[in-house]
């Protein structure tokens, strides 16, 4: 017989004694268990994992233990070494691979590779820009209005609460306009609100002690804009340290407006005051230098006196209308009739 049988001469039924690990009636097929290795039977190689293998090649089948392989040597996915046994990953495959590896000397295992959103050595946190969200990350909602350069997480972990809006916004979510800005027409940015040239009253409740009466005072609010920035100015309603004070704002260019308007109204009145006192020192001039006579009748003669006696260089012949009178040049008038010379 071959190697396979175990058939002796003195074998009485006619069958073969079959070596160990060695089957069937003819003693040529491996049992289970073994796997043929040349020309004899060798036990299957499966780190105990397995007690069945394949009888040409040998490798394992069914393994145990979260093992795998072709002698049950390795561990399944999602599985790690320790201690001669496979473990499974710490790593959820909602947040990573789901494998893992241990590295020498280290006692806990590291997984693979996270998935967007996850981070930590178990991918079990989430990772800047992301929130937790009944154990899911979640990409924080901030509109745009964050800068990761300047606060990396974006939001809260915890609650996705954002941190650091920018632009004038505000809110949870950074998608409201701070205070004193609203949002511009098309509804994208938020531009400081217009101010209100119009008085407007504010109530101011200033506490005062051992009364619940409050305290208000009218008070004409002006926005008011210095600069890029809000310059906000302090009212105080009294010197105690609880006094309550108004801030307010005006824009600049409105500001300038106004500036511009009193200018202008205050040089009208200045013109108008000089436009007075030159016309009222006109009138007085020609008042004074107004010509008036006095006439005398005597007997004989007709007697003309005038201010302009007094000032040699009057001109006192256009005071007559008729060309027949002559002025002499004494500076007095004499009058021409047809048939009377009088002379004054």
């Amino acid at each position: 017989s071959d190697d396979f049988t175990a058939c002796s001469s003195s074998c009485s039924d006619g069958k073969c004694r079959c070596k160990v690990g060695v089957t069937d009636l003819k003693c040529d097929r491996c049992s289970d268990g073994y796997y043929r290795a040349n020309s004899t039977c060798e036990p299957c190689q499966c780190n105990n994992h397995s007690n069945t293998c394949d009888r040409l090649t040998g490798t394992c089948l069914h393994c145990q233990g979260n093992t795998e392989g072709k002698h049950c040597e390795l561990c399944r996915s999602g599985f790690y070494r320790s201690a001669h046994s496979c473990h499974r990953c710490p790593c959820s495959t909602v947040a990573s691979t789901g494998t893992c590896q241990i590295q020498p000397g280290e006692a806990a295992p590291t997984c693979d590779k996270c998935k967007v959103g996850y981070t930590g050595p178990n991918c079990n946190q989430c990772a800047n820009g992301y929130y937790n969200s009944d154990s899911i990350c979640v990409r924080c909602q901030c509109n745009g209005n964050v800068d990761p350069t300047l606060s990396p997480s974006i939001c809260k972990p915890e609650s996705g609460e954002c941190i650091g809006c920018l632009y004038h916004t505000a809110g949870f979510h950074c998608h409201e306009c701070e205070d004193g800005y609203v949002r511009d027409p098309e509804g994208i940015n938020c531009t400081r609100k217009e101010a209100t040239l119009g008085p407007e009253i504010t109530e101011f409740i200033s506490p005062a002690p051992n009364t619940s009466k409050a305290t208000s005072l009218p008070t004409a609010v002006t926005n008011s804009t210095l600069s890029p920035t809000t310059i906000q100015t302090i009212f105080p309603l009294s010197s105690s340290d609880n006094s309550t004070s108004a801030f307010a704002d005006v824009s600049w260019t409105q500001f300038n407006i106004i500036i511009l308007t009193v200018i202008i109204i205050v040089v009208v009145l200045l013109m108008g005051f000089v436009g007075a006192v030159y016309m009222y020192r006109e009138y007085q001039n020609r008042k004074l230098n107004a010509p008036f006579w006095t006439i005398e009748l005597k007997e004989d003669n007709i007697s003309f006196s005038s201010y302009h006696d007094s000032i040699p260089n009057a001109d006192v012949s256009g005071l007559l209308e008729d060309d027949g009178n002559e002025v002499a040049p004494n500076g007095q008038l004499t009058l021409t009739t047809p048939m009377h010379n009088f002379k004054a």
